[in-house]
């Protein structure tokens, strides 16, 4: 049974307890930061900016992080960055109470950029520490685990929840992701672990090593560029996802929070459902499923009329997202030896992430040059049909390149 994995392994009970807080906290963090932007400025421009800086650091310091992981106690090293992302936070709740001062849109997305290097090291220290809590035959069950938890508490409940807060404050958001971090570290600092062997090599040898790992293996290098041009196209969608509800189908803050949840139902189905997915049609085929889901839905939105027919392609977008992330990320666990997971995950992650600013400033430029021949309406919904597009030719790329061992 699913739960019985959670009834049997403490640690596992505990770092699924701490990620429920966090992805709560980041639920209502993903729809409060942006509407926040939207307070302080309408330009698609700056508003792009805070997106792509809290991406940023993913293409910054994912590569360095990997050695950090991999020498550090990752118990240790999720608490405390959940400590420091609390307190930068904190930092923004009080941009968010004094949001008309001059220049505040270019400090919040300064903010943004020091929460998303914080989230580098925690989101690569927790899936390293993954396989020295769970048995190898419980990869997959346990990923799907921590993905459906991550949905339903950070799309499926912190969206709406904060599109209720905000109407009370836009600060309180904050204030409660900021408990919810506090609280979580402490549960990580409750898990227990046998010490690990020492890294002896030096912060140069142990990254060398790392990257000559990557080189030697192809097919896990077309994984990561295969997953740095789809990220790079849904924060291109994701940046602008905000002012289309607003804009275009005039949306309110309330209502965007419950396409979110849709959005998020479809990662839960898609996370929960990967295995039986994988067992009916296979891995490979779900790789494929998983791409062309992502290129229908984007461009269904391009062409949607209404919060119905805005969700219901986001939907299956994050259903084929989280089928993807589980079979992807389990075969990754497997695959690189344990003492080389946390840097080679990061290279990984350095082309499967760094994209996310690049794709944050591109929605938001499209939009901005766009909108000059064909309106504001129009170039908004192109962003979501050319989207629809490069997936397309993604998916013929992989039928041709991407074949899992």
């Amino acid at each position: 049974m699913a739960a019985s994995l959670l009834a049997r392994n403490r640690n596992f009970r505990l770092l699924f307890g701490a990620g429920t807080m966090t992805n709560l906290g980041d639920g209502l963090v993903i729809l409060a930061l942006p509407w926040l932007a939207t307070l302080m400025t309408q330009n698609p421009i700056a508003i792009a900016a805070v997106a792509a800086a809290g991406r940023l650091p993913w293409l910054i310091f994912s590569i360095p992080a990997g050695v950090i992981v991999d020498k550090a106690d990752h118990r240790k090293l999720i608490a405390r960055t959940d400590l420091l992302r609390a307190a930068i936070v904190l930092a923004i709740m009080m941009l968010a109470m004094n949001q008309q001062a001059q220049g505040a849109v270019w400090v919040l997305a300064g903010l943004a950029f020091l929460l998303g290097s914080a989230e580098v090291l925690r989101d690569n220290a927790a899936q390293t520490m993954l396989p020295s809590i769970v048995d190898s035959r419980d990869l997959e069950r346990a990923n799907g685990q921590l993905w459906s938890s991550e949905q339903l508490t950070g799309q499926f409940i912190g969206p709406p929840l904060a599109g209720f807060l905000i109407a009370a404050g836009i600060a309180i958001p904050f204030g409660i992701d900021a408990a919810l971090l506090v609280l979580a570290a402490g549960l990580v600092w409750m898990i227990s672990l046998r010490p690990k062997p020492r890294m002896s090599s030096s912060f140069r040898s142990a990254l060398i090593e790392g990257i000559a790992y990557m080189r030697r293996d192809p097919l896990l290098l077309r994984l990561a560029i295969v997953l740095g041009i789809a990220n790079f196209i849904a924060t291109a969608t994701i940046t602008i996802q905000v002012l289309f509800a607003q804009e275009v189908l005039a949306l309110s803050s309330f209502q965007y929070g419950w396409v979110l949840s849709v959005e998020a139902l479809g990662a839960i189905a898609g996370s929960l459902l990967a295995a039986r997915f994988v067992s009916v049609l296979g891995t490979q085929a779900c790789l494929y499923v998983s791409i062309a889901a992502w290129g229908v839905g984007y461009a269904a939105v391009g062409l949607s009329q209404s919060v119905v027919t805005m969700s219901i392609p986001l939907f299956f977008v994050m259903c084929g997202a989280m089928l993807w992330n589980v079979i992807t990320v389990s075969w990754r666990q497997r695959r690189i030896p344990s003492d080389l997971l946390g840097r080679v995950n990061s290279i990984y992650r350095f082309f499967g992430w760094g994209s996310m600013p690049l794709g944050a400033l591109a929605g938001g430029a499209a939009v901005y040059v766009l909108e000059n021949e064909l309106g504001r309406e129009l170039a908004l919904r192109s962003t979501f049909l050319l989207a629809g597009l490069a997936c397309a030719m993604l998916l013929m790329y992989a039928l041709m390149r991407l074949r899992l061992d």
